[in-house]
Formats: C-alpha cells, structure tokens, sequence
C-alpha cells in the first residue's frame, strides 16, 4: 500500500538523457538517449535464475507500491541499472521511445501467444496494449486480425491505426451471443460445425473486462491459445467448461521479460510498427495535472507528461 504521508512518485513509461554514469558502465554515456526499463530484479532468485524475471517477488519496479526505490519515473532523475536502458537511435524521438513499454508487453504477450505465420488473431480491448498486440502479432505473421472493443470511436481508430479487422460487442448481449455474432460476421464458423468454437487461432485479452474474457474463450477454436494481458477484477466467473472442452491453451501475461525491450526497440527502428500516431498530447512537467485529467476523461490515446526542462 502506498504510505499517505509521503506519497509516491508515479510513472513507469518512460525515456531521457543519460546524464552521468558509474565508473564501471561501458555500454552507455552521458548524452545518450534511452528507453528505459522500469522495473529492476534481485537477479539471485529462483525466477531470476530461471530466466522469468519479470516473476521476482523483490522486483522493484518504478512507481510500485513499496520501499522508497520504487519511487516513479516522472522526476529530473531516475537512477537506473545499465543493463536496463537501451540506447534508441538518432531518428526516434524520445517521445517515441516512452511507448517501448507498453510495446514490450506486446512482444511479451505474442510471445507467449507463440503466434505463428498465417493465423486468425482476435485482440479483446483496442486500449494501447491493444493495439500493440495486434501490430506485433502481424509482425509475427498472423494472416488475418480482429479487434473487438465496445466503443465505436476506438475501433475506428484501431482500423485507421492498423488497417485490419473491427467488431463491436454489445453490451447487451451474452459473452456466447457477442461471440456468435463474430464468428458469423468473418466467416469463421467451421463448415457444418455450430459457433462453440470457431476458426480463432489465438485470442489475446488486452482489456480485463469479464464478459470479454468470457467471450474470448467463446471464439476459440478446439487447442486454440489464449493469453490474458488485461487486468481486471482480482476475481472473476470464467467459463471453465468452455476451455476444458476445447482443450483451450491459457496463459496469464505479466509485463515482459528477457528480449522484450530490445525487440520492441527493433521494431521501431526498423519502422515496422509506428507509434507517433497514439501520442495524442504532450504537456509540460509544471502542468502534469491537466496530462491526467485528459486520461481521466478517456480524451485521447496516449497523453504524456515532459521530464523536467533545465532552466
């Protein structure tokens, strides 16, 4: 829990200028620009150890609940491990590059989705994970991607963004109704097959709502993979019978791990997935309040708050 005396400094999507190093850093100098990773492991641990650090139970990431070192990423400073910031290059502007994070649980997510060439990926929730989601599963090859979300402003957005596929669940219909009328739409009932189970590949649950969670198992066909990215309710209902039956692969996701950054990095180096499109505002430090109520009030995709300006 966070202490109400002393607060806590917020923010973990983040990027800047390194201003001074230790004497025993190589890899990076005073002047370089990163992005910066914002969780740092014990690296002594079993996950650690094991490769999964992400799954440290002595993580300290920024902005976390937690000893003071877990303090944010919205201040002047922000000390960091070497390993844990990657030089962005010239062309990427430091804006850009705060959006490495929520794009490295992407490519975690698609990772763990172990999405192959030529699959039919359907996203729940077109939030900026989202449509992260379904930008690096069509790097991993997916053939064809659909994305779902209740509100119409965002899927046109998600099908400008991404040039694919859009569906709008009802809120007053049944998770098994939203997911019948999906399959149907794309044709992707299998021939002579009722809609239990369609043609889904892989579905990748980017908003923690219930009734979307409900409805991604829905689509799935029989061994199709589900990973849940999106965090919702500590508990919920869930259609166990559904994922017993279809022998449903499901994974949770948890931010990213090992190879993570670097390759969201590569993606936007190499301009295979653009991210200056869901900045929708920049806003000084001195009035970082206003960044927050534009997001309070869903205004926008992306609203980011400037480091602190040297006078």
């Amino acid at each position: 829990m966070i202490n109400p005396s002393t607060g806590i400094v917020m923010g973990h999507e983040a990027s800047g200028t390194i201003h001074s190093v230790g004497s025993s850093v190589k890899s990076v100098k005073p002047g370089d620009r990163v992005a910066i990773e914002p969780g740092m492991p014990c690296r002594i641990c079993k996950a650690c150890k094991s490769g999964v650090y992400n799954m440290c139970r002595s993580m300290r990431f920024a902005a976390a609940p937690g000893p003071p070192d877990t303090q944010g990423t919205l201040s002047k400073y922000f000390r960091s491990a070497e390993d844990f910031v990657y030089k962005i290059p010239d062309q990427m502007g430091l804006d850009e590059a705060v959006l490495v994070e929520p794009l490295a649980v992407a490519v975690h997510a698609v990772k763990l989705a172990d999405v192959r060439p030529g699959e039919t990926v359907v996203v729940m929730g077109s939030g900026t994970i989202g449509l992260f989601c379904a930008a690096v599963a069509r790097q991993f090859g997916a053939h064809r991607i659909i994305i779902v979300d209740i509100l119409e402003k965002k899927l046109e957005f998600a099908a400008s963004y991404l040039k694919c596929e859009t569906f709008r669940s009802s809120t007053e219909a049944s998770p098994e109704e939203n997911a019948e009328q999906l399959l149907k739409k794309f044709d992707l009932v299998e021939s002579g097959i009722d809609t239990t189970g369609g043609l889904v590949d892989t579905v990748i649950e980017a908003s923690g709502a219930t009734s979307s969670i409900d409805m991604g198992i829905n689509v799935l066909q029989p061994g199709g993979k589900y990973v849940q990215t999106g965090l919702g309710k500590p508990k919920i209902e869930f259609p166990i019978v559904a994922m017993s039956q279809k022998e449903l692969m499901v994974r949770g996701c948890f931010r990213y791990g090992a190879g993570d950054y670097e390759l969201a990095v590569r993606f936007l180096e190499k301009g295979l997935i653009e991210v200056k499109s869901l900045i929708s505002s920049i806003t000084p430090f001195e009035k970082a309040t206003e960044a927050w109520e534009k997001t309070s009030k869903g205004d926008g995709i992306k609203n980011l708050i400037q480091g602190v300006q040297d006078s």
